[in-house]
């Protein structure tokens, strides 16, 4: 009985060693990045940045997976239910961990519970946006159209739930105007209709709007921040164009599933920060309109805390359902 237990004592010695190794040692697999939402759009290019870097410093592929549905909620409950060992990462933001459970009569997933916050990436702005043949050349003017031609207009917007969304929403019940909804899969997947004219207007991601703006292809009315943006100052706020604090902008950062081990998000949260804090990384996030973060896992969490009740009585005050 003794060398029996003696050889379980050593063997279990072993099986800790071996673990402790593979996750000082990580990655030592290739990891994916999953996004909610199509290429082209905020989350990804910014998830890509991040890949990018990561691949090239530890030499193990990072990928970026694209899994646009659902307001983000199908690549959201993907990595909830992925295995806890840093191999499957979350790009994830206000659409699913904050804006959904108040959308949704049940989630499939917590979003406090089921995560492992590491660091928030970045805060974009949505622009809203008309085509450039569309009559007007201010957010009043728009809605003097929209209440001369009640439910004749559209807006389209990325999916349920998301900023675009809800910014709409939010500019329907405060200007009271009765403006339809036509969602699509993501912030790329809208612009050709709306460029086209087929669609009226969107509060769509400024890093898709500003340059199609810029060549005269879109016409920009407002900037839903609290601020306007040093990208395009020229551009006033929401509340500046006459809704008074208004404000509805994306935030995304990296999310692992809860129960992956310590040292693994403290090297992911170390290599986030300090790649968020490079001159080149910086220049590239003010060149998409991003504001990058990189704060701890502990105020990543606090946000989520924080404006989840935030968004349920916007939410709740404005009538949104998911039907809208």
């Amino acid at each position: 009985m003794k060398l029996v237990a003696k050889l379980f004592a050593a063997l279990l010695v072993l099986l800790i060693a071996q673990a402790a190794s593979a996750q000082s040692g990580y990655p030592n697999r290739p990891v994916k990045i999953l996004v909610g939402f199509t290429p082209g759009t905020a989350p990804d290019l910014a998830a890509r940045i991040l890949a990018d870097r990561f691949s090239d410093l530890w030499g193990t592929p990072f990928v970026v997976e694209n899994v646009p549905g659902a307001g983000s909620n199908v690549a959201t409950d993907r990595v909830a239910k992925a295995v806890a060992d840093g191999t499957t990462l979350l790009m994830g933001g206000n659409p699913s961990l904050v804006i959904n459970p108040s959308l949704y009569e049940k989630l499939p997933f917590d979003p406090v519970k089921d995560f492992a916050p590491i660091s928030q990436v970045f805060i974009a702005a949505n622009v809203l946006a008309v085509p450039i043949d569309q009559p007007v050349k201010t957010v009043a003017e728009l809605v003097a159209l929209a209440k001369a031609q009640p439910g004749q207009l559209s807006y389209a917007h990325a999916g349920v739930g998301t900023s675009q969304h809800l910014g709409a929403e939010l500019f329907k019940y405060m200007a009271q105007v009765d403006i339809a909804a036509v969602p699509y899969r993501g912030s790329t997947a809208l612009m050709p209709d709306l460029l086209a004219g087929r669609i009226n207007m969107s509060f769509a991601n400024i890093v898709n709007v500003l340059p199609l703006a810029r060549e005269g292809k879109l016409r920009a009315l407002a900037i839903t921040s609290r601020k306007r943006s040093g990208l395009a100052p020229e551009l006033p706020t929401m509340a500046e164009s006459g809704f008074p604090g208004f404000e509805a902008v994306p935030w995304f950062g990296l999310l692992a599933p809860a129960g992956t081990p310590k040292d693994v998000l403290d090297k992911l949260h170390d290599e986030t920060v300090r790649t968020l804090a490079m001159p080149e990384v910086r220049r590239k996030f003010d060149e998409l309109g991003l504001e990058p973060i990189g704060n701890t896992p502990a105020e990543f969490a606090a946000v989520i805390r924080k404006e989840t009740p935030e968004w349920a009585k916007v939410i709740k005050d404005a009538g949104i359902k998911l039907g809208n």
